[in-house]
């Protein structure tokens, strides 16, 4: 056995740890843990009472075992005791076995507060920091329930001592990021910032750490911080390394208050102070300057503590964005880190760049590193290195170096990893589209991507490549001969065989005079490569082939043939027999007129956003670089042909099966287009006469949709079965929302939060969109993005009027547009104690709404189910005692505030009765929710 130390206090726990390392097994272990557990149980419960120290031991004995993984069930009361002990390690013994085996429900909970309470107002500053580091550990909801507004008292109160001001600090931050709710606001916050100025260090950082997390959502209460935080920035930037001794690390004065303080300025916008902003730009510059300086020392925590603070001074340069010199020594600086030895400075230093990129002040001082930028792509051992290299060619590409930019990349495509090269293919794609002044370049460089990367080659892509060829005439017959010949390849990627049915059924009789390239050739030729290709590109080829009987009608025999065939009218797949039998007899009847017609070429797509940017941004993610923000746009940009899409003139593709008017709602600030041949297009088809072209009288404005009045009388009555209709999309986004023989009008929406993409502006909901064009030609398909943002609860639904001219008639509709409450529901999952608790709390009777009504659908538990989770609640399991009813949380968001809503649905399949009740802190939600959700059963 070990010798004991002479200092230790606890012999028997040495004792008992140093036989816990003895056991051979598991078993032995086991044995000896029940033994130990059986003596101090005896000890607890015997007639002789305890000291403290005796109480200590056995307390730390069971923390000991506890940490070995078995279940404690006593001793807690022996731990609580030790609070109320004077001696510091009794006192601190029981608040570490508090902290972690105490739950937050525990019955001892106000006892364990009361001790802590009287710890906090004891003065003696230990005791003080140990109930700081209590609460802070727990730090649950009760804690900041019971001390949120005690902490406050103690940080700023004159008399706390500094070492209890950080504790105070710390815990309160602790507080703050578990319940922010229960952190009030008040007096206190001024006096906070003023800790900035104390003259203790630790302190200040503590409180700068505290003031960053509290001005992110409170910005205003704290902006006073912005003056005091330069001020104490500059002192710490221009002392020696003795002024701060012992703040200094490895001769760098305070590097992480540096790093703390450069890290709140980031918090706000510029100083409007010119000498506060003046003292902030000598700091920087200073910091540039020390960052030239030989080092004092040769050991990795000098570079690396000196290094933090220059990488946060370029990130707050960055932020502001208002300093053109700043902007370009940050960059040089930048510049000497790409080629350092150490591999994390080359990946911090590409990173910073590439936000660097995106401003006009330093751009083209980010450019003059581009072959230092390709040398890294090309040789750097580390995958993420690489993958940095790559964003910041990204982000620095423009007119004049997207050839070589794109060269390189598609060059180092052929070696990359597999992990990041669906990224650069998406990323050459796009630098392809957006600075292609040559579209045979385009063209090139996309079948280049396809034949060196095809694996990785999204849909995405050639969709794009697809919709470009058609909308340029001047490109279309060197697209067609280009696929021709990479079609030629024994080896030929399918998404080529794609691209290469579509612009030959297209565009092949553009060079079908060469005799290399006949209609029989190159049918031939796509149909080499039919039987290796999934049941989707077969599809298409099949396509292909029904176009080909009507740009060369010599082939007509041939192609009859082959949908003749048993493969393909007997074929297993019910979508490609179902075109083979459909192309074969159109092609059978049909006179050439009529084929002629059904078959006539594609017309042009409209301008929008190309969705490869979109897949880039959500594969890149929510944290995704401002390189791919599309900040740095250059006035002579084009996509597709035309000036490149903002968010004010993106519009949706609107090209599909007969639907005059679609709308379609989505989250983001832009319309996502849909491809060619995609199912989104066709999923809308019916049997319905195109109808006529139609114009919208001057009167209106030239707008299609007049929108939006909240006055009733300014519109005429709702359009029949608009109630029903309404009612159905309670519970869903996506359908039919009217439909006559003339006018059919589809809905796709998403909500997340207070946002939708659905104007006018109103108290409750504002909602935008454009205008339409004025004229709407028969069959043709529009989209309508609506743009909603619910700034407070609502209960009155918005109108939508529609008016045109058909027949020479005015058409006049009116609907209800298909945004309730519910809509802006954030599902919310909580605990069986947390749902009772907050049901209780929303005891009020104004708080409840209740309904008694009979079943108007039959009784199944799955469609319940489907339409409780569709109106936007989170379902939450066992927690009701009857397991036959159905419990829900969520929080309805909106701009103003937050209301949280609980539900409760209890069925009676004998009486075919529903009972609903619904609780939230607003009235009239309670009301209108409880209404709207009665309806859907």
């Amino acid at each position: 056995m070990p010798a004991v130390s002479k200092g230790d206090g606890m012999r028997g726990l040495a004792v008992f740890i140093s036989d816990i390392r003895n056991c051979k097994s598991k078993e032995a272990e086991i044995k000896r843990i029940n033994k130990e557990l059986a003596n101090i149980r005896s000890k607890f419960k015997g007639d002789k009472a305890l000291d403290g120290y005796s109480k200590k031991k056995y307390v730390c004995k069971l923390l000991f075992i506890f940490l070995l993984g078995h279940d404690i069930d006593f001793g807690h009361m022996e731990a609580v005791n030790l609070l109320s002990s004077n001696k510091y390690t009794e006192k601190q013994i029981g608040y570490l076995f508090i902290s972690v085996l105490v739950n937050s429900n525990s019955e001892l909970i106000r006892l364990i507060n009361n001790a802590i309470k009287n710890d906090l107002a004891s003065r003696n500053p230990t005791f003080m920091c140990l109930a700081l580091h209590c609460i802070a550990n727990v730090g649950s909801r009760e804690m900041a329930e019971a001390f949120a507004s005690e902490v406050p008292r103690v940080l700023v109160a004159g008399d706390t001592m500094d070492s209890v001001k950080q504790s105070a600090a710390l815990c309160l931050l602790r507080l703050y990021k578990t319940s922010p709710d229960l952190v009030p606001m008040g007096e206190w916050t001024s006096r906070v910032v003023h800790l900035l100025n104390d003259q203790h260090m630790g302190v200040v950082t503590a409180a700068v750490s505290l003031i960053t997390c509290l001005c992110k959502k409170n910005p205003d209460d704290f902006k006073t911080c912005v003056s005091l935080a330069v001020s104490r920035l500059s002192r710490i930037v221009s002392s020696a390394s003795t002024d701060l001794q012992d703040y200094t690390y490895y001769f760098v004065p305070a590097p992480w208050l540096s790093v703390k303080l450069l890290r709140l300025l980031q918090c706000y916008p510029p100083p409007e102070d010119a000498a506060v902003k003046g003292r902030l730009v000598e700091c920087l510059e200073t910091i540039l300057n020390k960052a030239q300086e030989p080092p004092k020392s040769k050991k990795v925590q000098h570079s690396n503590a000196k290094n933090a603070i220059l990488f946060e001074a370029i990130s707050l340069i960055i932020h502001y964005d208002s300093e053109p010199n700043l902007l370009v020594r940050a960059c040089n600086q930048l510049g000497q880190f790409l080629q350092h030895r150490e591999t994390n400075l080359r990946y911090l230093a590409l990173e910073s760049m590439c936000t660097l990129a995106s401003s006009e002040f330093s751009h083209e001082a980010v450019k003059t590193h581009i072959e230092t930028v390709i040398n890294a792509l090309k040789t750097e051992r580390d995958v993420s290195v690489r993958q940095r290299a790559a964003d910041l060619l990204y982000a620095m590409c423009d007119r004049t170096n997207a050839k070589q930019i794109v060269s390189e990349m598609l060059s180092y495509l052929e070696t990359a990893d597999y992990s990041i090269r669906e990224e650069i293919v998406l990323k050459v794609a796009i630098l392809a589209e957006k600075y292609a002044v040559d579209y045979s370049w385009y063209v090139d460089t996309i079948l280049n991507l396809i034949r060196i990367a095809g694996d990785y080659v999204s849909e995405e892509v050639w969709y794009r490549v697809i919709q470009i060829v058609i909308n340029r005439d001047d490109v279309q017959g060197y697209a067609a001969k280009t696929v021709f010949e990479a079609l030629q390849a024994p080896a030929c990627h399918e998404n080529m065989v794609k691209v290469g049915g579509y612009i030959l059924g297209e565009f092949g009789n553009l060079i079908a005079g060469d005799p290399r390239s006949s209609p029989l050739v190159q049918f031939n030729l796509l149909h080499s490569k039919f039987h290796l290709c999934s049941v989707a590109t077969r599809a298409l080829l099949l396509s292909a082939y029904i176009k080909f009987i009507n740009l060369f009608p010599e082939t007509k025999a041939t192609i009859q043939d082959v949908l003749r065939s048993d493969s393909q009218i007997r074929n297993a797949d019910v979508e490609l027999q179902q075109r083979a039998v459909e192309y074969l007899k159109l092609s059978s009847i049909a006179s050439t007129d009529v084929l002629a017609t059904v078959l006539e070429e594609m017309p042009p797509f409209p301008e929008r956003e190309s969705s490869i940017l979109a897949k880039l941004k959500k594969k890149k993610g929510p944290g995704a670089g401002s390189e791919l923000d599309e900040g740095k746009k250059e006035s002579g940009a084009e996509l597709n042909g035309g000036v490149e899409p903002t968010a004010s003139t993106a519009q949706g593709l609107a090209r599909a099966p007969p639907f005059p008017w679609l709308s379609k709602l989505t989250p983001a600030p832009r319309l996502l287009h849909s491809p060619p041949h995609h199912p989104q297009l066709t999923c809308w088809g019916s049997g319905l006469p195109p109808p006529t072209s139609s114009t919208v009288p001057t009167s209106t404005g030239n707008l299609l949709v007049d929108v939006f009045s909240d006055s009733a009388s300014a519109a005429p009555g709702l359009a029949p079965a608009t109630e029903d209709n309404f009612l159905r999309f309670v519970c869903k986004n996506n359908g039919v929302l009217f439909e006559n023989q003339l006018l059919q009008i589809g809905v796709k929406s998403e909500f997340r939060q207070n946002l939708g993409e659905w104007g006018c502006s109103g108290t409750q909901l504002n909602i935008q969109t454009k205008a339409v064009d004025p004229l709407v030609e028969g069959g043709a398909q529009v989209q309508q993005v609506l743009n909603i943002e619910c700034l407070s609860d609502f209960t009155l639904t918005p109108l939508l009027n529609i008016k045109f001219r058909y027949g020479g008639a005015l058409q006049n509709i009116t609907l209800k547009l298909p945004i309730t409450l519910n809509k802006f529901f954030q599902a919310t999952e909580m605990l069986s104690q947390d749902f009772f608790q907050r049901w209780k709390q929303l005891s009020q009777p104004q708080q409840e709404a209740q309904k008694i009504f009979k079943a108007n659908h039959p009784m199944d538990s799955e469609v319940t189910k489907a339409k409780l989770l569709g109106f936007g609640c989170a379902l939450l399991d066992k927690v009701d005692p009857n397991p036959e009813n159905y419990v829900g949380a969520g929080i309805i968001q909106t701009k103003s505030l937050q209301v949280g809503c609980l539900l409760r649905l209890e069925p009676n399949a004998q009486a075919q009765m529903y009972r609903l009740t619904l609780r939230t802190s607003r009235e009239p939600v309670s009301r209108h929710l409880c209404g709207l959700l009665a309806e859907q059963f």
